[in-house]
């Protein structure tokens, strides 16, 4: 069951008391160094899956946000030593992905939204820094509309404002509720031809590719369809121009699902915006982990000094 949109905003020590956490097992053999795992049990909304590293009184918290079809583990494997150094860093699985959220309800943007403001009020964090991939960018996206007062920058990486916006982009989108109705049918004998797929593509070079692929069969395939119909659907156009907290742009060079253009355009509508390149693709982070986790730390520490700043303006 979905929390009420009051139940969203209740004091931190409430929604400490109704959070549950357990430890989890070591990961898979073969599975890149990473933050140790837990389950988190979310106060009327499901149990999602987090991984936190780093200490609190090192700037603001970031909260990792990950692409379609991945995971936390997944998307920020790289990165995580790298931001650790200077920030307290949360991330999650969103629901329907990996180890995340399972219920009932469609997939939508606004819940994985809600979902992570759940979270940091269960962690007792005030404001945070959402650090949104692909998907993981409108999701960050919205908590800075649904929830303003909880939001002190946002860094947006291989992502865009809108995803629907080219004949091609349209046509495939419109087939995406059929296909899901299809997984319903012969679920596991197309996902996991999907998957295979995917994986024999772009995860080949990894290092850690046999966990890679592993991450990837951690979701629920309805769930993930659902999400990608959710993201075709979504149009930040009206408003992210609006947005008014510090945000970098993390824009890949060579992106082949999101276009550089679309990425550049989503810096140029937002007011002091700043553009950070990686000479990457959309699967940086496990292609170009190296290259991807140097230039993400660039754009955070960018936002960081900029909302560092805003907070010393405002207090003298």
């Amino acid at each position: 069951m979905a929390a009420r949109l009051e139940d969203i905003g209740r004091p931190r020590r409430e929604c400490r008391s109704m959070m549950a956490t357990r430890s989890l097992e070591v990961d898979a053999q073969g599975a890149p160094p990473l933050p140790k795992g837990r389950s988190v049990e979310l106060a009327a909304r499901g149990t999602t899956f987090v991984r936190e590293c780093g200490e609190r009184q090192r700037g603001p918290s970031l909260m990792l946000l990950h692409g379609l079809a991945a995971t936390a583990s997944l998307n920020w494997f790289s990165s995580f030593p790298a931001l650790a150094r200077e920030h307290h860093v949360v991330a999650l699985d969103h629901r329907g992905h990996g180890r995340g959220i399972r219920d009932d309800r469609a997939f939508t943007l606004e819940d994985a939204a809600d979902d992570v403001v759940a979270l940091a009020d269960g962690l007792g964090i005030e404001r945070f820094i959402p650090v949104g991939y692909s998907m993981g960018g409108p999701i960050a996206q919205l908590i800075w509309r649904r929830h303003p007062e909880r939001v002190c920058g946002l860094v947006l990486c291989a992502t865009a404002h809108t995803f629907r916006a080219r004949p091609r982009e349209h046509l495939m989108f419109a087939s995406l509720p059929a296909l899901e109705l299809g997984t319903r049918v012969v679920p596991d004998l197309v996902s996991a031809r999907i998957m295979s797929l995917l994986a024999a593509r772009y995860l080949a070079t990894c290092d850690y590719a046999d966990w890679a692929q592993a991450e990837l069969r951690r979701r629920d395939q309805h769930a993930v369809l659902q999400a990608a119909v959710a993201l075709g659907a979504y149009s930040g156009r009206a408003w992210i121009d609006t947005v008014d907290v510090p945000t970098a742009v993390l824009v890949h060079a060579h992106d082949q699902l999101v276009a550089p253009s679309r990425q550049l355009d989503l810096s140029s509508r937002i007011p002091g915006a700043t553009t950070h390149v990686v000479e990457a693709d959309h699967f940086a982070p496990v292609r170009k982990p190296v290259e991807f986790s140097n230039a993400l730390a660039v754009a955070v520490a960018d936002v960081a000094r900029r909302q560092a700043a805003g907070v010393l303006e405002l207090a003298s």
